[in-house]
């Protein structure tokens, strides 16, 4: 059920557990009346309700609704205006991660990152436990845009979160930060989802407005690797619906040539420059060859994370014995996975993967495939070869 929050009234937030009512609002962060001060905002459901502070005791906060309608369980607030004491990982964030490490998830998303430190300290405990999840950090405060740039670099993926980003900072800047962010993980060969109210309408409708279908294919041509519904399939009317309207959209999106071929500066001073220049090189020469794919023969995933951040206008196909990589690299840019173990040498493989991909019907006689491997096979991390061959 839900209470009703009428414009203009005054309400009570309460850290002692009882029920909601139109009066007094429960609220499970314990440290909220210790953080919050008179004259801040409390945005609740992705500000669809807007309440203000107008006074706190030790026992509740009293607040004035600027903007009120239905509540229900269970909604997120923001506190844009508030200093948080809250740590990056609560108690029961360490309890969830526990639990995740054991069942071995391969990617783990941080929300409400503030810091590059955050992810670190989050990949220190993963590494503690002797795992190797990696870390998706969620930009969703305004802290967290000002220390973009070391986020990125600490992180393994991002999460543009734009529902918190959306109440937290002013709604114009959301879009450009969004392709700031978009390219700079990109440069970085980290993924990046897009995330929430993509498809917000249909929660309830069968369609979705024609300002979403841009937003999502926008996504795209920004070079997103994901984009990702929340509400709409978590608790919309249709689905399945909203899951068909988004494939359409990226895939008919998806034949304009203007998102492919993204210019990255390979450099000298890089450490792996050799499989830097050799991955740039597949894809200069995908575009010239229309090859119908890039194989990546990998291990670490190095290749194939380094390949998809060019955007190849051609699907990569990832061969690997690394069966937690093959699961990690689902989420990347364009990639398409093999398990193979059978790496005895370049030639062989060369040859085994080519009828592999004709039997899953990827490829057919005649088309031209580029392959990215090391010689001999057995290095691991040091792509030091290209070849165009041709599918027969």
């Amino acid at each position: 059920g839900s209470v009703q929050l009428a414009s203009g009234s005054k309400i009570k937030f309460v850290v002692k557990k009882q029920l909601t009512n139109s009066e007094t609002i429960f609220i499970n962060y314990k440290n909220f009346l210790n953080d919050v001060q008179k004259g801040e905002r409390v945005l609740i459901d992705d500000g669809k309700l807007v309440l203000e502070i107008l006074d706190v005791d030790d026992t509740f906060a009293e607040a004035m609704v600027l903007f009120g309608g239905p509540l229900s369980s269970r909604k997120g607030v923001n506190l844009p205006n508030t200093k948080l004491s809250i740590p990056s990982l609560t108690p029961k964030d360490l309890i969830d991660l526990e639990f995740a490490l054991k069942m071995d998830v391969r990617w783990i998303g941080l929300s409400f990152v503030r810091t590059a430190n955050d992810v670190l300290h989050l990949k220190e405990l993963i590494h503690e436990a002797g795992k190797d999840s990696k870390v998706i950090a969620k930009i969703e405060k305004p802290e967290a845009v000002a220390d973009m740039d070391a986020i990125i670099d600490a992180t393994d993926g991002i999460m543009v979160a734009r529902g918190d980003l959306g109440v937290e900072i002013p709604m114009q800047d959301v879009p450009l930060i969004q392709k700031a962010l978009v390219k700079k993980a990109r440069k970085k060969f980290k993924p990046v989802i897009i995330a929430t109210q993509m498809m917000e309408s249909m929660i309830t409708n069968i369609s979705p407005t024609r300002a979403e279908v841009n937003d999502v294919a926008n996504a795209v041509m920004d070079g997103a690797d994901a984009v990702m519904l929340s509400g709409e399939t978590s608790v919309g009317d249709h689905p399945i619906e909203v899951i068909r309207a988004m494939y359409k959209i990226v895939t008919r999106t998806e034949e304009y040539k203007g998102i492919y071929f993204k210019d990255i500066k390979v450099r000298h001073s890089e450490e792996r420059f050799v499989s830097d220049a050799i991955c740039k090189s597949a894809v200069e020469l995908a575009q010239n060859s229309e090859a119908k794919g890039i194989v990546t023969m990998t291990f670490s995933g190095y290749t194939t994370f380094r390949v998809a951040s060019y955007r190849p206008n051609c699907l990569i196909f990832v061969f690997t014995s690394n069966q937690k990589i093959l699961d990690m690299l689902s989420l990347v840019w364009g990639v398409r996975g093999f398990y193979y173990n059978k790496f005895v040498s370049t030639d062989h493989t060369i040859e085994d993967v080519r009828k592999s991909l004709k039997k899953s019907g990827y490829v057919v006689d005649g088309d031209y495939v580029i392959h990215v491997a090391s010689m001999p096979i057995s290095d691991k991390g040091s792509s030091n070869m290209l070849k165009l061959s041709l599918v027969h």
